[in-house]
């Protein structure tokens, strides 16, 4: 019987120090290839952020007037040249988004194109004036021509955002 339990004692000692070892090796990974993120604006986290395709829907079933308060993850495909003041992301089936920030209350970097993002707020559709097309189009750096041959109001998804975290 001592035998037994002495082989059980020695058994569990055993598969404790493997564990401790097995977590010890998660965390060292962990550690060694962690994403960490810029933050700008309010102090938000990657928790429960949808993806774009997620975030695609939650936009298809917008009507004119809806808000929605969102978190989803995508790339940056531009951004405000001048200072940062805008982004345009990704979103599957070639659609895409403009992003501004609350309260023109924060900027990003004029060089974070191509670059993975998470942001946070409020998602609606909007009726983009002519003068702010053109504003936009400017901004991107676009021709005169490419300028010009905006004439009417455009529906558009929109997003005004509290917090961004930009993938460094």
């Amino acid at each position: 019987m001592r035998k037994i339990a002495s082989i059980l004692a020695l058994s569990l000692i055993f598969i404790a120090c493997k564990n401790e070892k097995s977590n010890n090796e998660a965390e060292v990974l962990a550690e060694a290839d962690p994403v960490s993120y810029n933050s700008f604006g309010a102090e938000i986290t990657v928790e429960n952020s949808l993806n774009s395709a997620e975030a695609l829907e939650k936009f298809d079933s917008l009507k004119p007037g809806d808000t929605l308060e969102l978190k989803f993850a995508s790339k940056i495909n531009s951004v405000c040249k001048m200072k940062g003041c805008w982004m345009i992301l990704e979103l599957p089936e070639e659609e895409d988004i403009r992003i501004t920030f609350k309260d023109y209350g924060f900027f990003v970097p004029k060089d974070s194109e191509n670059t993975e993002v998470i942001v946070e707020g409020k998602a609606f559709l909007n009726e983009m004036s002519v003068e702010d097309q053109k504003h936009y189009a400017e901004d991107e750096g676009k021709s005169k021509a490419e300028i010009a041959a905006i004439t009417s109001p455009e529906i558009t998804k929109a997003f005004i955002a509290k917090g961004v975290l930009l993938k460094k």
